[in-house]
């Protein structure tokens, strides 16, 4: 059985739509069986209903915690046998349900070469600071804000010329290529991925 991957997405989905259809293309040994959303109406579900991908948008709101939340999304992705999660604009910080079930098998893509600019708006946070290159970070996901062991960054220069317009236009062409490049890279093990992160730094911290 090939891998089977879930992306998670909050907005409009470009960098779900270049995975989806760079794995098509290059016939990748996995399918994008999944997608996640927790922005009911967000772009990205139109996106995955034009790429025939299987689509669940969540509430998280509606449930009495992110726990609660968490284990749902946690059964469908059980059902659909999913090995690992892509994280492609997904606004949210994964909890410790789904780090203790997939640690070390989730990836994020952010906008900025971490560690500057984590968080929100990474892309005008740099273009207002001013810096003469930001960039595009991919890394594992901890319990963190953009925290978990970076797997590759690419550095984007800001011209004088560029407004936030053209400057998020590049960032976007270098996650387009960069992202399904590095998710290959780890489906097929050229990549290491570590071993449950949540469980490595509970065991350092001699937390049960």
């Amino acid at each position: 059985m090939g891998v089977s991957i879930a992306v998670f997405a909050s907005g409009s989905g470009s960098n779900f739509q270049s995975l989806v259809e760079t794995a098509r293309r290059e016939q990748w040994p996995m399918d994008i069986s999944l997608l996640i959303c927790d922005k009911p109406g967000a772009k990205v579900l139109e996106r995955a209903k034009n790429l025939e991908v299987p689509a669940y948008p969540f509430n998280p709101k509606s449930y009495p915690s992110k726990a609660d939340y968490e284990r749902e999304v946690l059964a469908l992705l059980e059902q659909y046998q999913i090995q690992w999660i892509v994280l492609a604009g997904y606004m949210r910080l994964i909890g410790p349900t789904l780090l203790q079930a997939y640690g070390g098998r989730i990836v994020n893509i952010h906008p900025s070469l971490l560690p500057a600019f984590p968080g929100k708006n990474a892309i005008e946070q740099a273009f207002h600071y001013p810096v003469k290159v930001s960039g595009v970070t991919v890394h594992f996901v901890d319990e963190g804000m953009d925290t978990g062991p970076i797997i590759a960054q690419v550095p984007v220069e800001i011209a004088e010329e560029d407004t936030i317009g053209t400057f998020t236009q590049k960032i976007q062409q270098v996650e387009h290529w960069l992202y399904p490049k590095v998710v290959y890279d780890l489906i097929i093990g050229k990549v290491t991925s570590p071993v449950s992160l949540c469980s490595a730094k509970r065991d350092k911290e001699g937390v049960r």
